[in-house]
């Protein structure tokens, strides 16, 4: 078995958005009672978490931004984008998540762990500089990263975001910045509305930011036929010190507010391949953070999926999936990749 971490804190349910609100406790409170579960307890390292300190939040939010959130820190109900609130116990709640995923980071790159998953609300990667927004606070996937670099020393850092909807703010953060590769999969167009094929980065970062954009209904096969065609070789020629993963399970072909099509299984798949091309960049280094996913019970199952791979208690062949692949739309996909991408990566 791997030594898998998990960030688990209850405090992450004080976060709440109102009872018919998507992104609610419920989310976490059923993916920690599966872990209790006889067969998943006593498998998993816990990760300590901790608050972020400002620091790590102004390598990536203002500072009057901040001020905005820690002000609402007590308050019943801050409204601060028609989708996106807070309640007395939110501000807390995304110290906790990015300090709790940078606690992680320090572990799986210092060899205490071989990877990690933190399981936090709220998710992050919608966030902007200086604005929230799609249920997101704080950024947690690009404050991570930045504490790799900053504090940890790294020089590579690849974000993988496999969320549904495509992550405008880690990708806004990064653009123009080498050290940090940022791959979006995303249904497309849809929220937020970035993230198409010519979204390559600028200045020193371009090349930096690869988007695929995915139709609706894209499930198993396609994902696993991106991470293998696209994903992959570039990864293989950045050659990042450290995965970071924004795991969102609204792909899932039962939730509520996507069109995707994978299945519970498919996420683990989906993890097998990142953990493949982990192991041969980076002797597998990498951490997870949870972001989006609606099904509560779909949710749960595929996240145990994850944790199932990402311990070493299962191993999914991606073959089958690569084989039955849309092999005409991956090869257009591919194509349009490579119209933007291939003066940047030899490997397309």
């Amino acid at each position: 078995m791997n030594k898998t971490g998990i960030v688990r804190d209850d405090r992450f349910m004080h976060h709440f958005m109102g009872s018919y609100h998507p992104e609610s406790p419920a989310r976490l409170s059923a993916i920690y009672a599966m872990l209790d579960e006889p067969d998943m307890a006593g498998k998993f390292i816990s990760v300590p978490t901790r608050r972020a300190e400002r620091e790590e939040l102004l390598w990536v939010h203002g500072s009057e931004y901040i001020d905005s959130l820690a002000a609402t820190a007590g308050d019943e109900c801050t409204y601060l984008d028609p989708d996106t609130q807070t309640s007395a116990g939110s501000y807390e709640a995304a110290l906790l998540a990015a300090g709790g995923l940078c606690r992680a980071i320090e572990m799986v790159v210092r060899g205490e762990l071989q990877n990690a998953f933190a399981l936090v609300r709220p998710p992050g990667h919608h966030a902007e500089r200086d604005r929230a927004m799609g249920f997101c606070l704080f950024n947690n996937v690009a404050i991570g990263a930045c504490f790799a670099r900053e504090k940890l020393g790294l020089k590579r850092i690849l974000i993988v975001d496999w969320d549904l909807h495509h992550g405008n703010g880690t990708q806004h953060f990064f653009e123009d910045d080498p050290s940090i590769l940022y791959f979006s999969t995303h249904q497309f167009p849809y929220y937020p509305g970035t993230g198409n094929f010519d979204e390559v980065g600028f200045d020193k970062g371009r090349g930096y930011t690869v988007n695929v954009p995915m139709r609706a209904g894209s499930g198993d096969q396609e994902f696993a036929g991106v991470f293998e065609s696209i994903l992959k070789p570039i990864a293989l020629e950045f050659k990042p010190e450290l995965v970071l993963v924004s795991a969102g399970f609204d792909c899932h072909s039962d939730d509520p507010l996507g069109g995707m099509r994978i299945s519970s299984k498919g996420f683990g798949v989906l993890t097998r391949q990142v953990m493949e091309t982990a192991k041969q960049c980076c002797q597998g280094r990498l951490v997870l953070t949870l972001e989006g996913g609606y099904h509560i019970q779909r949710q749960k199952e595929a996240v145990k999926n994850v944790l199932l791979e990402m311990s070493g208690l299962f191993e999914s062949d991606p073959t089958d999936l690569l084989n039955r692949a849309d092999q005409p739309w991956l090869e257009a996909v591919l194509k349009q990749v490579k119209t933007q991408q291939q003066l940047f990566w030899k490997n397309l």
